[in-house]
């Protein structure tokens, strides 16, 4: 035998070994040379780039990235291994040099005038700088508006309209930057679509998206030359498909005219399935997308200095966003890979953040796991990361564990922990909803894990607790947006209690292209649902889980109903007992995908078919197969009375192992399962029906109470007598509403007039301070003069000696300053809410100065006090009260200088008093 022939087998054996020993280790069969990684394997495509991480290791290559798309057997990967080359040391920092500082364009209404914009001032700075391979092609401003301008001209003379969708499915490159932005310069909209990994998937990747193709209405079809003889197969299904091009085709010989666009056009449609029957394309317009991208700017304090690194893919909000758009915005340069040039060798990412000198970067959780698992020791020394300033987590669920062990393993290559930086957003609010403050680093929140599991309660965990849950938090809304948790019947809950996540803002979407249903499920009285269960702490959102039935997986969404069905069709399974849902996957930091489905088949061999035939099915509608196939007897799978599939219930009993029981019992978990959803929907019925009754017998109490007493204290002449009037109202409001009430810390209240400085959280915060303060001491308070033009408030605050304030007209200030003084000096004392307002959201805003001012000139005692419990009970924005227990902690008094030096230290000291004091937290000034 010829000596090469001999090596070959031997690299050929050793190549088998590797493989093999990864299929062992995933649950697969034995591979041969000529298995196919998918079909056979079940490696899916970060199976297969995990594999490529092990052979590159066993051998010591670097393998080619487009051999994670180009080889799908042992055989085929032989090849690659000829062309690989050792494993080299990290090419010298290079980092790019023109960093000169440029406007922002804040003025501007679209996306096109955001890159017309810069390609006026800066046309040849660079913007993007595309690495493809070995290849690196810089980009400037007037290159990309250039091509995008004839790419819009091509489009027009093939007849396309103002507002026609266009979908695009082509892979990270330049072709894919000039046509994304043609779309927009010719009036039409983007709708990007992943491209397959591998060209022998063409046909069927093509057919899962005709769903999407038709909900859109595609008019455009633009996609990779190879692509061309099956999009055009498919126009026949597709009446509103007139043409399919590639990119290269679009050339045209005539001047481009620009489309006028307007702010509140749709931008972009971006489909949150690749394969489901009921896509759900969310519509962004160009005002969504730019109150987005302003926002995170200003969250991160993005400028043109920075420079992004990114490899993740452009049918992705968070790179097409995130990444490129902000990129654009912010006039800083971009250094673009293509996802598979990181899958294949996932050290490139951190090589490139080097080579540039690279401070901004975003990815999914799992992206940094693969990272702790396949950069190599010896490759640590030569990466430098202390220029990231924010390293962003993103896209899925964030693992507190993937956190610290990269921020441990990467700290000796420069790396800040402050740097790490979670973040959550959702394709319905264009792409990011909340953000930490920079620099700060992620905060982990241990939390009590019996406590979450029993009452949704997130309560630190204490020495004492056996069980614990380590969330991560996202931050803060962007500025502009608002956030709130709801409960089952839609009343917001306190800080640290888990409930839906709700939103609104600018960047938020106006709902679903063609598909109403989905819109009218999705938007409830101006708030979005975003389908995620979340607390807050702190005013920080901290996500719990998910609620919708979308699972994120390496990075892409997808809903289950086709997989469902199409397992459900499949022989020996139970047609509509399926269940596809998203289960933690501990070793990867991310979910895996995991379907469950009845079947009365028993013997090994028939249930070992089967779970072939599924993973098939999964991998004919999602491009890759489950990674788990649960078979389970008849009547195991939860569903509602109804019948609909109770996909989480599924988890659970996955999660738990409870599947694994014998049939009989089985059966009855389902049976309890469906008894006990029987029950919450009864007890989410009966607890919201509660809550209207309440209300409206709360209301009740107050009118009568009103009228009767408001009667009274209008008749009054004394200001003493009508505030004992009051206080009587007040105390048997409460009494009858069923409202307990706490006060501490009174015996803390001067004798002497004084001031007393409390939260403002509520439209019931006065009538609790009349009900809880002590009699006798002659509380008036300060009020907005708005009151005063409804004549009944402002003869009842009247008699109650009220003091005015005007918030709004600063030539009044110092008359209603002096209004309070006199308050003080005719001995009464005086009630001051600092904020000036409430809002719905919790958190203490910035103090004003005009209460401490009067009791300097008054010489009076200034007095924090805290209110804890009116907030919940009737909060703004609602009309419907809620019961609870409201409490007032009283600090200690304090006199307070009239030297401004004196008043703004007071300011600041009382404020960290009264938080502390009503539990809620400081939001910035």
């Amino acid at each position: 035998m010829p000596k090469s022939d001999s090596a070959q087998e031997a690299k050929a054996q050793r190549l088998l070994d590797v493989v093999r020993r990864f299929g062992a280790e995933s649950g697969h069969g034995a591979a041969q040379l000529d298995s196919d990684f998918e079909r056979d394997l079940g490696f899916d495509s970060l199976a297969r780039a995990e594999l490529l991480q092990r052979v590159g290791t066993a051998f010591g290559l670097q393998m080619p990235a487009d051999a994670l798309a180009g080889a799908n057997t042992a055989r085929e990967l032989l090849r690659y291994l000829s062309s690989a080359r050792p494993d080299a040391e990290a090419q010298p920092a290079a980092p790019l040099r023109d960093t000169q500082s440029v406007e922002l364009p804040h003025a501007v209404r679209t996306l096109p005038e955001v890159l017309a914009w810069h390609a006026r001032r800066v046309p040849d700075r660079v913007h993007i700088v595309l690495r493809e391979g070995e290849q690196e092609r810089a980009i400037s401003y007037r290159a990309l508006l250039a091509a995008a301008r004839e790419k819009a001209a091509a489009m027009i003379e093939l007849g396309l309209l103002p507002r026609q969708t266009v979908a695009l499915m082509l892979p990270t490159g330049f072709d894919y930057l000039a046509c994304f932005f043609g779309v927009l310069m010719a009036g039409g909209i983007p709708v990007p679509i992943y491209p397959p990994l591998r060209a022998d998937q063409l046909e069927d990747h093509l057919k899962r998206h005709v769903h999407i193709l038709s909900n859109a209405q595609a008019a455009l079809f633009i996609a990779a030359e190879a692509a061309l003889p099956v999009a055009h197969a498919m126009q026949a299904s597709l009446p509103a498909l007139d043409t399919v091009v590639a990119p290269q085709r679009l050339h045209s010989g005539r001047a481009f005219e620009d489309r006028i666009m307007q702010t509140e056009d749709v931008a972009l449609l971006q489909y949150t399935s690749g394969s489901t029957g009921y896509p759900k394309g969310v519509a962004l317009t160009h005002a969504n997308l730019l109150a987005n991208i302003r926002a995170l700017g200003a969250a991160s304090h993005t400028t043109p200095a920075d420079t992004f690194v990114s490899w993740l893919p452009l049918y992705h909000d968070m790179g097409l966003i995130g990444a490129w758009l902000g990129s654009l915005y912010h006039g800083m340069p971009l250094i673009l890979m293509p996802p598979t040039s990181f899958l294949a060798r996932p050290a490139l990412w951190l090589e490139t953040i080097t080579r540039y000198r690279g401070t901004l970067s975003a990815a999914p959780n799992f992206a940094y796991e693969l990272c702790l698992k396949h950069v190599p020791d010896t490759l640590l020394p030569q990466l430098d990361l202390s220029g990231m300033r924010l390293l962003l987590n993103g896209a899925e669920p964030v693992s507190a564990a993937t956190i610290e062990a990269f921020a441990a393993r990467f700290a000796r290559c420069g790396l800040r922990r402050e740097a790490i930086t979670p973040v959550y957003g959702l394709a319905e609010s264009s792409v990011g909803l909340c953000f930490p403050p920079p620099g700060r680093g992620p905060r982990i929140d241990v939390i009590d894990g019996a406590a979450f599991a029993e009452r949704r309660a997130a309560r630190p965990a204490s020495a004492e607790t056996g069980s614990r849950l380590s969330l991560v938090s996202s931050g803060l809304p962007l500025p502009g947006h608002e956030v709130r948790i709801v409960d089952e019947i839609g009343q917001e809950v306190p800080e640290r209690q888990v409930g839906r996540l709700e939103f609104r803002g600018p960047s938020a979407t106006a709902g679903y292209f063609r598909n109403p249903e989905a819109t009218r499920a999705l938007i409830k009285d101006g708030w979005l649902d975003s389908g995620d269960y979340a607390y807050l702490a702190d005013g920080e959102v901290f996500i719990a889980g998910r609620v919708k039935d979308l699972i994120k997986r390496g990075g892409r969404n997808f809903y289950p109903y086709d997989i469902e069905q199409a397992v459900g069709k499949i022989a020996g399974v139970r047609s509509g007992c399926v269940a596809a849902f998203a289960a933690a996957d501990p070793a990867r930091g991310t979910e895996k995908l995991v379907v469950m489905a009845e079947t009365r088949i028993i013997d090994a061999a028939g249930l070992a078919a089967l779970r072939r035939a599924i993973d098939h099915a999964a991998l004919d509608i999602i491009g890759s197969p489950a990674d788990d196939v649960v078979l389970v007897p008849p009547h195991t799978v939860p569903k509602t009375s109804s019948g609909k599939l109770r996909r989480l219930a599924c988890r659970d009993m996955y999660e738990s192992g409870a599947w694994r029981g014998q049939p009989e019992r089985a059966r009855w978990q389902a049976a309890r399962l469906r008894l006990k959803a029987w029950r919450a929907q009864a007890g989410a019925w009966a607890k919201r029906g509660a809550a209207v009754l309440y209300g409206c017998y709360a209301w009740l109490v107050f009118t009568i109470l009103a009228l009767g007493f408001g009667t009274a204290i209008v008749a009054q002449r004394q200001a003493g007598r009508a505030r004992r009037l009051a206080r009587k109202a007040a105390r048997l409001y409460f009494a009858c509403a069923g409202m307990p009430l706490d006060a501490a810390g009174l015996d803390r209240l001067p004798a002497a007039p004084h001031v007393l400085l409390l939260n403002h959280a509520s439209y019931l915060d006065a009538i609790a301070l009349y009900a809880m303060l002590p009699p006798g001491r002659g509380y008036a308070f300060a009020a907005k003069r708005e009151l005063a033009g409804n004549i009944v408030l402002r003869t009842l605050l009247g008699r109650l000696g009220c003091a005015w304030i005007e918030r709004f007209d600063m030539s009044r200030l110092d008359a209603d300053v002096e209004a309070m003084a006199d308050v003080l000096r005719r001995g009464d004392s005086l009630v001051v809410f600092p904020e000036g307002g409430f809002t719905r959201a919790a958190g203490l805003r910035a103090f004003h100065l005009g209460g401490l001012i009067a009791a300097a000139r008054a010489g009076a005692p200034v007095v924090a006090a805290g209110l804890r419990g009116t907030r919940a009970a009737l909060r703004d924005e609602t009309w419907l009260p809620r019961r609870g227990r409201l409490a007032l902690c009283v600090g200690k008094a304090r006199q307070v200088g009239a030297a401004w030096g004196d008043l703004l230290a007071a300011r600041d000291a009382l404020r960290e008093e009264v938080a502390a004091l009503c539990g809620e937290h400081l939001l910035n000034a």
